[in-house]
């Protein structure tokens, strides 16, 4: 089969590999459509990369091509999405009902293949795949990607985002966007901050209700303003030390600050927060990974009725050829939207 193959520090090449053999437990999917991400970016560029997989992806949907025989929930030709947040089923995390944060940490392209590629085998199938229904076209499908579960997650169930709610989502990326959607789903007033004025008019078409470009304008003053006193949630979805930061300080009191974005390499996860300030406001901070697999039954029917539109963030379908192109842009931040990979060559 062709697949995309990390050979080194930002270099990817399309290569003939083997076609995985799903073992007894397994699910061998044809992808037909695989989302590019930032997560997969920062393996992309990073030095060292400790991952497993040399074969990225891992916002994919496709069709199910043959199933292990402990398989019983799926059966060739399901249409599938894929969780990003995989799990095995035995730790207490996944006990608990915390799957994605599985001590396994079984994420496709990180520890096992991944979708930048004509077929994936996912370990534990029947845990680590959802039925995508029939109105949900693969490509949709794939926008959703890992940006709409992990921002559904964190704005849904960690941030506990609320009916006329004031939140200000900085960095308009794909994650970004997902969290305007959902948010003004929700029925919160949304602000999108960025540098780039063409994804803060894709915020607006996901639904925000204002934005705000950081280069003219300080964001900071300027959410208070509009919100007359700051917003009751932040969203800081890039992972700088400026837009975590700058995200807190927009905040009234008793505010809570989700933190979406990875940080940068020369950050080396860490970033300093003004914590004698979060403590005189009373601000809550908060994380969020991925989303469990058992919320997609929450999800999915908020695309099929149309109140989430990840289509609309879809800028261009792509081969595997153009992935190391769009990596190279999103190092200078400038894409707009996002890409989905259609064609296997």
């Amino acid at each position: 089969m062709k697949a995309l193959v990390l050979e080194s520090q930002k270099n990817c090449v399309v290569k003939e590999v083997s076609t995985p053999a799903p073992g007894d437990n397994d699910i061998l999917v044809k992808i037909m459509a695989n989302g590019v991400c930032r997560s997969d970016w920062h393996v992309w560029e990073a030095e060292v990369n400790n991952y497993p997989s040399k074969i990225l992806g891992h916002e994919f949907t496709g069709i199910v091509e043959e199933v292990g025989k402990n398989v019983t929930r799926f059966k060739k030709g399901d249409r599938v999405i894929a969780p990003f947040s995989g799990s095995e089923g035995t730790c207490p995390q996944c006990q608990q009902g915390h799957t994605n944060i599985c001590d396994s940490f079984l994420l496709p392209g990180f520890m096992y293949p991944g979708g930048f590629a004509e077929y994936v085998s996912i370990p534990y199938g029947e845990r680590n795949l959802v039925h995508l229904p029939e109105e949900i076209s693969f490509v949709d499908g794939a926008a959703l990607g890992c940006r709409f579960m992990t921002a559904f997650h964190g704005i849904v169930d960690q941030a506990k985002v609320q009916p006329g709610e004031w939140v200000a989502v900085y960095g308009c990326g794909g994650v970004g966007l997902s969290a305007i959607n959902i948010a003004t789903a929700i029925g919160a007033n949304v602000i999108g901050v960025d540098i780039n004025d063409a994804n803060l008019e894709l915020a607006k078409q996901m639904g925000a209700a204002y934005t705000i470009n950081s280069k003219q304008t300080d964001p900071v003053a300027a959410v208070k303003e509009i919100t007359k006193g700051g917003a009751h949630v932040s969203i800081d979805a890039l992972g700088f030390t400026q837009t975590c930061v700058s995200g807190i300080r927009s905040l009234r009191k008793r505010g809570r600050h989700l933190q979406v974005g990875l940080t940068m390499n020369h950050e080396q996860g860490h970033i300093a927060i003004p914590v004698n300030e979060m403590i005189l406001k009373e601000i809550n901070f908060i994380t969020t990974l991925g989303m469990p697999a058992h919320r997609f039954a929450s999800l999915l029917p908020l695309v099929t009725t149309g109140r989430l539109t990840p289509g609309k963030m879809v800028t261009r379908e792509i081969a595997l050829s153009e992935v190391n192109d769009i990596f190279t842009a999103m190092s200078s931040y400038s894409n707009t939207g996002t890409f989905v990979v259609t064609t296997f060559a």
